[in-house]
């Protein structure tokens, strides 16, 4: 695995991360018949929130973002963008992993959405994802928050 870090996003980092979604979905909104050169752009710029995204890094270069939004009864994981140097080599099921351990141990559902047929559906799945509903375009999933060993009661032996 590559080496990876977070770093708080700013506003200064929209254009990078709405480029980079562009690049990231482009494959996929082209098979869905929904690739729009400019809407793809401008869907990041008006729902990106600096506040509860982080910039992936590697090496100490952007590679990616994700955020992690909370909402009445669950956090919504939004804009998981990897450019593609950094996919497949085990840096996006690392950040997932570590999201998601902060929202079991606050007890926190998580939802977010997939385009249909897209391979990031597989990470998700690997990681407790379930279907909760989809359409022609959107897979929407949620995960509950894990079980752990510390957070299982022990009974004491009786005598």
């Amino acid at each position: 695995m590559v080496d990876w870090g977070f770093r708080p996003a700013s506003e200064t980092d929209v254009e990078a991360v709405a480029e980079l979604r562009a690049v990231v979905l482009r494959a996929d909104l082209e098979r869905l018949g929904r690739y729009d050169e400019r809407r793809v752009r401008q869907r990041l710029r008006d729902g990106f929130a600096p506040a509860h995204t982080w910039v992936i890094e590697t090496g100490g270069a952007f590679a990616g973002c994700v955020s992690l939004r909370p909402a009445e009864d669950a956090h919504w994981l939004e804009h998981f963008y990897l450019a593609p140097h950094a996919q497949g080599r085990g840096v996006g099921g690392a950040v997932l992993r570590g999201l998601l351990e902060r929202c079991d141990r606050d007890g926190t559902l998580v939802r977010l959405n997939v385009l249909q047929g897209s391979p990031a559906r597989r990470l998700y799945e690997r990681h407790g994802f379930a279907v909760e509903t989809e359409d022609a375009v959107d897979v929407f999933m949620v995960r509950g928050p894990a079980v752990t060993a510390a957070a299982v009661p022990r009974s004491r032996p009786t005598r």
